[in-house]
């Protein structure tokens, strides 16, 4: 009887296969009017109203507050900061994935932690710590004054607050990218006779060249837009260890809205930089591995 009522025409068609996202396209609509709203408003309105009142007392009094000698040498100091940080940076990152990924030793977890710290730490806290160690009255001010060494307040300190800000970003873009893609074609190339350096050059640093690329960007934007470990360590001497932000930051307080917007504006549009930069990068690593898929 079950089984004639199972061909028979009391038989259920099996049901139509229904799409993984089956919303009405009024929620669909709905939800994405929203993301844009929300977009619209913490995102593009900021950057319209920083560039508005950057330009607000004209192109002349805009350039003037770029090339005034403190905002001129704000700027020597961000990319002098930046140029400095990112590749010791991309040292660290290239060596703690290569390590984390391709080995197994005492410690592992902890490097990993380790390298999550200046994630889960203010940097304000970061900039006090260094304070304390280099400072004056810090652990080793004694030391370093009577060697006639100035760390805090000056170039060094700015440094080092920036680049224990920005250490994580190429490592964590590379660990996981490693992890994934295994270390059959190293083996491969060192059974063939190939030296560790040619293998990582021709072959490990291909593979994650995409990934090395993206981390030098998001290092480098938070490089020159850190503002507050190095606000800590700066002692903010004006023309002297004042970054870019620092002396946005002078400028507003001077009630100088021109100059301090249009500075501002500079930041601003680096970060526009650094995401279109990293749409193309996102979309020559889809094309990449699409192609791959292909063959």
């Amino acid at each position: 009887m079950t089984a004639e009522l199972l061909s028979g025409p009391l038989a259920a068609a099996p049901p139509a296969a229904r799409p993984a996202f089956g919303e009405p396209p009024a929620v669909r609509r709905l939800l994405i009017g929203v993301a844009l709203a929300y977009l619209g408003v913490f995102l593009l309105l900021p950057l319209v109203a920083v560039f508005t009142q950057a330009l607000a007392g004209g192109v002349g009094a805009y350039i003037e507050a770029l090339t005034e000698p403190d905002a001129a040498a704000a700027m020597r100091l961000t990319l002098l900061t930046a140029a400095v940080a990112v590749p010791l940076n991309v040292a660290f990152g290239l060596a703690a994935s290569w390590c984390i990924a391709r080995f197994e030793f005492p410690g592992k977890s902890l490097l990993v932690t380790l390298i999550d710290l200046p994630f889960s730490v203010s940097p304000v806290i970061s900039g006090m710590v260094f304070v304390l160690l280099f400072g004056a009255q810090g652990l080793l001010g004694p030391w370093l004054r009577e060697h006639d060494v100035q760390i805090v307040f000056a170039l060094p300190g700015i440094l080092l607050a920036t680049i224990f800000v920005t250490f994580p970003f190429v490592a964590r873009e590379l660990i996981p990218l490693m992890q994934e893609q295994g270390a059959e074609e190293e083996e491969a190339a060192v059974s063939l006779g190939a030296s560790g350096w040619r293998t990582f050059w021709h072959v490990t640093l291909p593979k994650v060249r995409w990934g090395l690329l993206y981390g030098v960007l998001l290092c480098n934007a938070r490089a020159m837009g850190e503002f507050g470990a190095v606000s800590v360590v700066s002692g903010h001497i004006r023309g002297e260890t004042n970054t870019m932000p620092l002396h946005v930051e002078i400028l507003y307080n001077e009630y100088n809205m021109v100059a301090a917007f249009a500075v501002a504006s500079l930041l601003a549009s680096l970060a526009l930089v650094t995401l279109a930069a990293k749409t193309v990068l996102e979309w020559r690593c889809a094309g990449e591995l699409a192609a791959k898929a292909g063959h």
